[in-house]
């Protein structure tokens, strides 16, 4: 069983370390880094995991994921390179950032996949779609995608779409948190007390959520005209949030988010 070291222990690396103990690895098969010394103690008492220093944890482990923030990842590879062996897989969870980048900084031929989660993953309800760099094969792609479903939902994209997948599913939890939280204060306005708002509205999203994912008939159009009856109550909302431009303004969103990851790549060039 292939030893995995997390380089970077924020939100979405210790979820993807308790994914791996609670899909049945061996806290033994695992290591981690971070550079906040309380927040590695803390991690270690509560998980089990050894921390370590980036060039032990690379010269250690046969899977290397980098999980830190896009712009922390020069300082990362400059220690890594050295002592990174033949062969270890490295797995890139940083937004934007492409696999060539990980190839011209790591030895020749290190084979990299490209990761985009999303923030579910600390719930294990994370959707991530993963790609290829150059030197990647079919197995360094199913171990991946093994690791991954310990936390979620794994689907494989091209590289070029990566960017788009960052703004659509990496960004997308915060955009239906922000559709949540106006929803909640529509109700505050309507005279419902928060807290009741917010059980309304959160089981409301579970619910239709789960709909949209499980059952037979589960296009949004289709659930959506299920509740749009003639004359009623939802069309009279649909006819204000198209009159504001919500769908476009939302279309609008993930387009910039695109750019700006796109952009976060290029700033390595």
């Amino acid at each position: 069983m292939s030893s995995i070291a997390v380089l970077g222990a924020g939100k979405i690396g210790e979820s993807l370390l308790s994914g791996l103990l609670h899909a049945g690895r061996e806290p033994s098969d695992l290591l981690f880094t971070e550079r906040h010394p309380e927040r590695a103690a803390e991690l270690t008492d509560r998980l089990g995991i050894e921390h370590v220093e980036i060039g032990e944890a690379v010269r250690r482990a046969d899977v290397l994921v980098i999980a830190v923030k896009p712009q922390d990842i020069e300082p990362v590879l400059t220690e890594a390179a050295p002592a990174l062996a033949p062969g270890t897989l490295v797995v890139s969870l940083c937004a934007g950032l492409p696999t060539k980048l990980f190839e011209r900084r790591l030895p020749e031929g290190t084979p990299v996949v490209r990761v985009m989660p999303n923030t579910p993953m600390v719930v294990g309800e994370a959707m991530s779609a993963i790609s290829p760099g150059s030197h990647a094969a079919e197995g360094h792609l199913e171990l991946v995608e093994e690791l991954l479903r310990s936390v979620g939902q794994v689907v494989r994209v091209p590289e070029t779409q990566q960017d788009a997948v960052t703004a659509l599913s990496g960004s997308g939890p915060a955009y239906f948190f922000y559709l949540v939280e106006a929803m909640i204060d529509a109700g505050i306005l309507l005279g419902i007390p928060r807290a009741t708002a917010a059980d309304l509205i959160v089981q409301s999203a579970v619910g239709a959520a789960t709909m949209l994912r499980d059952g037979s008939e589960g296009h949004p159009v289709i659930l959506r005209e299920a509740v749009t009856s003639p004359g009623g109550t939802t069309i009279a909302g649909i006819r204000e949030l198209e009159k504001h431009g919500v769908r476009a303004a939302l279309i609008d969103a993930i387009e910039a988010a695109r750019d700006r990851s796109a952009e976060l790549g290029r700033a390595h060039d």
